[in-house]
């Protein structure tokens, strides 16, 4: 910890406004490690894997990859596979400021890491000595909460949150190919109660199919971590859904999406079973997203 500090003085004072700033734009949620047995710093596996790293890094700075970018490096066995995402209503250099900070994180996180995922509020980025790109990947999940309840009907609350899910989902994965899988929507109730608003999010490379379909396994989810909270989030490595009340600021960057209202149908009941779920809550009266 102490050298940390001296290093941290020897920077010039641009240098640590960006280190404060990537680390502010890089709220950190979660991540996995799955873990080579015979992996060291030195091998052609890690050689590649550390140039998938800078591609990524490099390649978050750039205006026309609607917020993801994806590369390989390697033959064979050797080969890395990673990409990134960020949230569809941010902006390049918040988006920028996440990945650089997250190509750092993940190797300290997972330092013998051969496939590994790591989320923030702002993006997430993954690499796998698998070929995952255009799949849809459903796992690992996991969730976030607050903790507090809603104080109106419980069962119209936890319908109002459905139909905004629906359509978020519904928006999302009707985006045209090449476009932002990226959707927000709105809802309220007939009778003046307050709007709840979701978000919904894919990785570019899915089909509508694709991402549909992974939209509907991470709804699944909600009832079972999020029944009557007044904000919830899910999660899978190839998507997301998140919905919460209005008086909650900085939900999403209002200047960078349109909202939906009213939805458009509902997608169909999810499936049984539904996904296991990792579940952070939050603390009381704090929410997920900032």
């Amino acid at each position: 910890m102490n050298s940390l500090k001296f290093y941290c003085i020897l920077l010039s004072l641009p240098n640590i406004a960006i280190i404060i700033l990537a680390q502010e734009d890089a709220n950190y949620l979660y991540h996995t490690c799955e873990n080579a047995t015979t992996s060291t710093m030195n091998s052609t596996y890690r050689v590649n894997l550390n140039l998938v790293l800078s591609s990524l890094a490099s390649n978050a700075t750039r205006n026309n990859i609607n917020g993801f970018y994806n590369t390989s490096s390697g033959q064979n066995s050797d080969q890395v596979y990673g990409l990134f995402i960020c949230r569809g209503d941010l902006s390049n250099t918040v988006c920028q400021n996440c990945v650089t900070f997250a190509t750092k994180d993940i190797v300290q996180r997972c330092p013998i890491g051969i496939a590994s995922i790591i989320f923030y509020d702002a993006c997430h980025l993954r690499y796998s000595n698998r070929n995952f790109f255009s799949q849809v990947d459903q796992n690992p999940s996991f969730s976030l909460l607050n903790t507090l309840n809603t104080t109106y009907e419980p069962q119209r609350f936890n319908n109002l949150v459905a139909t905004s899910v629906n359509g978020s989902a519904t928006q999302a994965a009707s985006a045209r190919p090449g476009a932002k899988k990226f959707a927000v929507n709105r809802t309220t109730s007939i009778d003046g109660f307050q709007s709840i608003y979701s978000l919904a999010q894919c990785t570019p490379d899915l089909s509508s199919f694709d991402c549909n379909k992974c939209l509907r396994a991470v709804i699944a989810g909600l009832p079972i971590c999020c029944s009557s909270k007044i904000g919830g989030r899910v999660f899978a490595p190839s998507c997301y859904i998140q919905y919460e009340i209005p008086q909650i600021p900085g939900f999403y960057n209002e200047t960078e999406v349109v909202v939906g209202s009213p939805p458009p149908p509902p997608l169909p009941p999810p499936p049984p079973p539904p996904l296991p779920l990792v579940t952070l809550p939050v603390p009381e009266g704090k929410v997920s997203v900032h």
